[in-house]
């Protein structure tokens, strides 16, 4: 590479579009005859249809057609992903309908929907539905749900369990390991339930052409290609051929937008029966209900430490929240994207996690940023600040006394956990000790102690976490209960003049892929940027990709780009070679120009490119163009890594918390755009400290969203916040072409548990010993915790 334009930070080409209003998401676009949606949902938690009436409905003005669940009752949404109970029996995997017919299970569940000339005609005619209800009882806690005589959810699902599951070393083992530790911390803890709420709300529109048999589907997804799938093959049984999936700009997704969701299936099916465009977008009360969900996991941990403090094992005991039904890929998060994390940067000798997974009458829970690896690392570093405290140990020093020792994966090899994936490489030492220097740690704590003689709280939390990204090679994953593969295609074309077209199965909903990609590309071939597109979101365009979701677009995507690449080169060589009457060894390509070694001797790549699609002086039994397109499927996980410190001041007499300042320390491995690598983590950060301290989504013992609207979910605001102060380390990845690791989640998964930390760090040094505080730490729950 030649790093033109590799590691600069260069202004996102996107955002011209954005800034000036000229984004076209999927509510901006209108067909001719286009009809609208509305959504008939359930005021209950849970209870029995006894009859819906929709005759007065039928005759109001506007309406065209109302569909209730009896109409689509033989359609049900898929789980991707399968995992088998300890015993090897298959999870319960009961339906999940686009309408219910019989029985509702969570607030927000759909009955009918209303399609009308307007959505405020929509509206009102689905208010004139009647439905009798008979309200049954509900529950909404994982670790309740199993308990004997709980409500079922589904009635042919015993005790609410949609599986159990375990993975480390044999319990036995870790059982006497614990036995013979000098000290055990034992923590109990709810990592509660968050809701995603990105910018742009769902919003989908069918439509259908009735001359060439053929759908669309505008969707706001981060995967146009795997909702195709999903709709096609496994829920409404149509030829993929015959259907287009097209993802335009998208509005945010931190997750909730990969999975198929009901409504996406509906307006497609709807826009059939009417042979009109169906548009549906929903309200932001509507996300708050129907959104998938992040976290909630019910924790009991135990970490054992010998007397030196090094760690000797970790068991756990968690009761994950699914929801009431199976989302795309929830069954995954708690399980082959959480227990596999457990390991943290840490040479735990025997590991042991037992996962019980549960419905609820609850909104479906699924990957919210981050994805199981924010649990992993909020409970490992839970317990290790509270180990130091309960020790008399320093936090820092008790983590690395406890880290695995640098590799690079080359010359040493990659790190096997306990817990099946092996780490790439890695310095876990570098963040923490950079972290420090960047702190001021010793003037720090004094600083501290003469903050407590003034009856300020002072705390430091630490947090150092490791994530796995780009999710591992199809065959892996496979074995592992995936429903579809993890690889991503890039296509790259070669037009005539020089100029190239990229077409990228990943999908951009904010991360900056048309620049990024552009970077990659122009530096490989030499190019100025501006004569890089890049194109993405639609399944008629690009051929079958995975999307963008665990920080793979780089990683994964990237490399698929770099792939096609290289044929690119490799083919113009051949090309430069014959023109230039010399072997195809001694041509070199740099800086644009394919060169006769030891000569100046040249061609340009646009003079390259002009040949192969003009040939006259052309090598014999090769084809004309240059348009290559790669799959990749990647090897490993990608590993990013660590340190997140949170200094915090707490008012004794109220339990405010201020975040003072907020340091992050992060290895990605190879850095494209730095600008854009710091927004992610910005924005991550902002996410992972609201869910430390203000967010949190509650429902009462009914099932009731209690606060399902922006005046009573607190999101994070710029003035919650200090200015971030961030430095990162590099240990490029060992095993693909452009080194690169994820940043995406990486803000989201070390600052909750450094946020907390930094709160009972600040308690304990003003003498009040508390173990743990209920997330989030709200002013009035830290104030109950000192009193």
């Amino acid at each position: 590479m030649s790093n033109k334009f590799i590691g600069k930070s260069i202004k996102r080409i996107e955002d011209k579009r954005f800034t000036t209003g000229k984004g076209r998401y999927t509510d901006d676009i209108v067909l001719p005859g286009m009809t609208h949606a509305y959504m008939l949902r359930s005021p209950y938690a849970h209870a029995r249809i006894n009859r819906i009436d929709t005759s007065e409905a039928e005759t109001m003005e506007g309406v065209v057609a109302i569909i209730t669940g009896e109409e689509v009752s033989h359609y049900s949404v898929p789980c991707g992903w399968q995992v088998n109970f300890k015993n090897g029996d298959t999870m319960k995997e009961p339906p999940h309908p686009l309408l219910v017919k019989d029985k509702v299970r969570h607030v927000g569940d759909a009955v009918a929907m209303v399609i009308a000339e307007t959505r405020e005609q929509a509206q009102d005619a689905a208010e004139a539905i009647i439905v009798d209800y008979e309200v049954l009882p509900a529950v909404v806690n994982a670790a309740e749900a199993v308990k004997d005589g709980a409500p079922l959810v589904h009635d042919d699902v015993p005790n609410n369990i949609c599986f159990d599951w375990e993975i480390g070393n044999p319990k036995a083992e870790v059982d006497e390991a614990m036995d013979g530790a000098h000290h055990i911390t034992s923590l109990e803890f709810v990592n509660q339930r968050l809701s995603p709420n990105a910018m742009e709300p769902r919003s989908y529109i069918g439509h259908y052409d009735s001359v060439y048999d053929k759908y669309t589907l505008y969707t706001s997804t981060q995967n146009p290609h795997l909702i195709r799938l999903l709709m096609c093959a496994f829920v409404l049984g149509l030829p993929e051929h015959k259907v287009r999936v097209v993802g335009p700009d998208v509005g945010g997704g931190f997750g909730s937008k990969i999975y198929h969701y009901t409504e996406e299936a509906l307006v497609t099916v709807a826009a059939k029966k009417i042979n009109r465009p169906v548009k549906w977008t929903e309200t932001r009360s509507e996300a708050f209900q129907t959104d998938a969900h992040g976290r909630d996991h019910v924790t009991h941990a135990e970490m054992g430490f010998d007397a030196a403090g090094k760690i000797v094992g970790l068991r756990i005991k968690t009761f994950a929240n699914l929801g009431a039904y199976l989302s795309t890929f929830s069954t995954a998060v708690p399980t082959y994207l959480h227990g596999t994390l457990l390991q943290g940067l840490y040479t735990t000798p025997k590991i042991h996690l037992d996962m019980t997974c549960a419905f609820t009458h609850t909104t479906a829970v699924d990957a919210y940023r981050g994805a199981g690896r924010p649990e992993a690392t909020y409970l490992l570093e839970r317990l290790m600040d509270l180990a130091a405290h309960e020790m008399d140990m320093d936090p820092a020093e008790l983590r690395l006394k406890n880290f695995i020792p640098p590799f690079d994966g080359v010359e040493q090899p990659g790190y096997q956990t306990n817990v099946a994936l092996q780490y790439d490489s890695g310095n876990y030492h570098g963040v923490l000790e950079r972290g420090l220097q960047m702190l001021g740690y010793e003037d720090f704590r004094k600083a501290q102690q003469e903050a407590a003689q003034t009856g300020k709280l002072l705390g430091v939390g630490f947090s150092t976490y490791i994530e796995a990204c780009g999710i591992a090679p199809s065959a892996v994953v496979g074995s592992l209960g995936a429903r579809a593969g993890l690889y991503e295609v890039g296509q790259v074309r070669v037009q005539p003049t020089g100029k190239v077209s990229v077409f990228t199965g990943a999908h951009s909903h904010g991360q900056g892929h048309e620049t990024t990609f552009a970077q990659v590309v122009a530096d490989r071939l030499g190019i100025p940027m501006e004569d890089v597109d890049i194109i993405h979101g639609d399944s008629d365009t690009v051929a079958f990709g995975m999307g963008t979701y665990g920080s793979r677009s780089l990683a994964v995507g990237g490399s698929a780009i770099m792939k096609s690449l290289d044929k690119i080169i490799e083919k113009g060589a051949k090309i430069a070679a014959h023109k230039l009457e010399c072997s195809e060894e001694d041509i070199v390509f740099a800086d644009g120009k394919f060169t006769v070694t030891g000569t100046d001797r040249s061609l340009g790549f646009g003079d390259i490119a002009l040949t192969a699609y003009v040939p006259h002086v052309y090598p014999q039994n090769l084809e004309p163009g240059l348009d290559f397109s790669s799959f990749y499927d990647p090897k490993n996980f990608t590993y990013p890594y660590g340190c997140h410190i949170c200094v915090v001041e707490v008012d004794k007499e109220t339990g405010e918390t201020k975040v003072k300042r907020f340091i992050a320390v992060d290895d990605v491995g190879t850095v494209i755009n730095p600008m854009i690598v710091d927004g992610q983590i910005h924005g991550g950060l902002a996410q992972g400290i609201g869910q430390a301290l203000m967010e949190g989504v509650e429902y009462d013992e009914t099932g009731q969203l209690i606060n399902g609207s922006y005046m009573d979910y607190t999101m994070p605001r710029a003035d919650d916040f200090p200015m971030f102060e961030l430095d990162r380390q590099e240990t490029p990845c060992p095993h693909n072409p452009l080194g690169v690791k994820g940043a995406g989640e990486a803000g989201c998964i070390g600052s909750t548990p450094a946020a907390v930390n930094a709160v009972i760090d600040a308690l304990w040094s003003g003498g009040f010993k508390v173990k743990d505080i209920k997330m989030p730490l709200t002013s009035e729950r830290v104030w109950r915790a000192m009193n």
